[in-house]
């Protein structure tokens, strides 16, 4: 059994990635007895109580992957036009920790949030139009499109599907994980490339 860190993907029963949850949650939704099927691997058994009348204890193991019944949220996410929430960690490691102008990768605290079409020429603040830049490259990007800068953008933005956000959440993913949320990326996705050691 693995550290209590690992934390388990939930899908739908169609095997659509929903979101992450703690190993508790997972156990919460196998003694309500909402878990439709499970893949990948074991991850944790869980102990419960003793039985008053058979004096047997309940075990549940959790494998790391569970698919559950599915909800009205499940078929919204499902949606071609779903757009996943923007924030900066999943921004961040969307662009792989990379500053898209020049390419290095500094410490966490040193990256930002770069509008290409910048705010105050009508740029809108969605994934197709923000990069991961180091604060230097954005201070002297400024207020200016990146050509006007000298300036050229490594990789285009885009903006992910929700199996593709589920996994920029993730953190500590399993092998078995990763390729269940590979499988679910549009054909040309640029984190393909990036996790291409996997089996399609």
């Amino acid at each position: 059994m693995l550290g209590l860190e690992h934390h388990i993907l939930r899908t739908d029963v169609s095997g659509m990635p929903l979101e992450w949850i703690t190993y508790q949650d997972a156990v919460r939704l196998y003694y309500l007895e909402q878990v439709a099927y499970t893949c990948g691997q074991r991850l944790y058994r869980v102990h419960g109580g003793h039985n008053a009348a058979t004096g047997r204890r309940s075990i549940i193991d959790v494998n790391s992957i569970i698919a559950t019944e599915g909800t009205a949220q499940a078929a919204i996410k499902g949606r071609a036009g779903y757009i996943p929430p923007l924030n900066n960690a999943t921004l961040f490691r969307r662009d792989d920790h990379i500053c898209l102008y020049c390419g290095e990768r500094p410490r966490s605290g040193f990256l930002s949030r770069d509008h290409v079409h910048p705010v105050s020429r009508g740029g809108l603040d969605v994934w197709n139009n923000v990069v991961t830049a180091c604060k230097r490259c954005n201070n002297h990007k400024g207020s200016r499109a990146p050509e006007e800068a000298g300036m050229q953008l490594l990789a285009v933005p885009f903006t992910p599907t929700h199996a593709e956000y589920v996994y920029l959440q993730g953190r500590r993913i399993l092998a078995d994980q990763m390729a269940f949320l590979r499988a679910h990326f549009p054909r040309r996705s640029p984190l393909r490339e990036r996790i291409g050691w996997l089996p399609a």
